[in-house]
């Protein structure tokens, strides 16, 4: 549906053509790096080693990003293969369960190839030592046959680029971690004002209009997390197609967050429940992580990596040697009143 004319000014953006036949949230990827909003220090560096590489004319050297999921990690190793004009190639910590399967993609390999290796955590330790030779001298050492028969050969590579992304990183060795030449980039959380431009860019490709005054109330309930804000984007969309006239007002996307059980501060059911736990059933902590995921129902992992950052992050959650410890704020975000001898829990 078009805006009208005489109300454009009341909205961030002027639809465009809907996006089609392609995945929307690669579509929503920046293409660029003047695209890419926010982590500008990782920008910057990123843009000063693949200029420095193509003034060598070799590939971009190997690069770890880390940090919590949705930040922009993906996103970052197909704009440093665009940035060199390389080709990538995408697999994934699970999907190497061998040796002969990392040295099938090596060898496979052309030069100046990117091979992008996601949740590097969950590469096996027999892995990550086939990886180091072929990190930093470019050769593969496999070892055929067993026993006394066994011999040992090696396998010149080609030059290349090992990118990884990982939520993670204590779980990677140290030595992986050292072959990382390039460096080790941590990806923060975003600003609010990031992440309303990152919501008004995503509309403009989406074709959706969006009332200026919806883009603040979508942003602070996403978790300072590009991937979350375009989720919700896309259901405030829904949702105002549904029962509106196909434009986001600020009426129509509080409804949709409602709705998707999101509160004021973008906490979700699962926060709320892990919350919840921590006060009602072990006296607001300190308790184990084992402990909250058998009485929340949830994996342990998703807890860890999904819900405890960001109610560390805003102040709602503690780590301690004992465990997990709610705060004062917790406290009061659920409406309870806090144990005035709550400093005497951390101890």
């Amino acid at each position: 549906m078009s805006i009208p004319k005489e109300n454009e000014e009341k909205y961030a953006i002027t639809p465009k053509k809907r996006t089609e036949d392609r995945s929307l949230d690669f579509a929503l990827r920046p293409s660029v790096f003047e695209e890419y909003v926010g982590q500008e220090s990782i920008k910057n560096n990123l843009k000063i080693l693949i200029e420095a590489a193509k003034k060598r004319k070799e590939p971009v050297e190997h690069l770890l990003f880390y940090g919590p999921a949705g930040l922009g990690k993906t996103t970052l190793a197909y704009l440093v293969a665009k940035e060199m004009n390389a080709q990538i190639r995408v697999t994934s910590g699970p999907a190497i369960e061998k040796v002969g399967d990392l040295a099938s993609i090596l060898t496979n390999l052309s030069a100046g190839e990117i091979l992008f290796i996601d949740e590097a955590h969950r590469l096996n330790k027999l892995i990550e030592e086939v990886l180091y030779p072929a990190m930093e001298n470019r050769s593969l050492d496999i070892i055929i046959g067993k026993g006394p028969t066994a011999r040992a050969i090696q396998l010149e590579l080609p030059p290349f680029s090992i990118i990884a992304a990982t939520t993670r990183i204590a779980l990677l060795s140290s030595p992986l971690r050292s072959r990382f030449s390039g460096g080790l980039f941590r990806l923060d959380f975003y600003k609010k004002d990031d992440i309303e431009k990152i919501i008004t860019r995503s509309a403009k490709i989406l074709g959706v209009g969006i009332e200026k005054e919806a883009v603040p109330l979508i942003a602070e309930r996403s978790r300072f997390t590009p991937r979350i804000a375009n989720r919700f984007l896309k259901r405030a969309r829904d949702y105002a197609e549904v029962h509106g006239e196909g434009i986001i007002t600020k009426n129509l996307a509080q409804k949709a967050l409602e709705l998707l059980e999101i509160d004021h501060m973008g906490l979700d059911s699962l926060d709320r429940k892990v919350l919840d736990t921590v006060i009602k059933k072990f006296g607001g902590g300190p308790v184990g992580l084992t402990t909250i995921s058998a009485s929340v129902q949830e994996e342990v992992d998703t807890i860890e990596e999904v819900s405890e950052p960001y109610l560390m992050q805003m102040g709602f959650l503690e780590r301690t040697p004992r465990g997990r410890c709610a705060t004062t704020r917790a406290y009061e975000h659920l409406g309870l009143t806090p144990p005035k001898t709550e400093q005497q829990k951390l101890i």
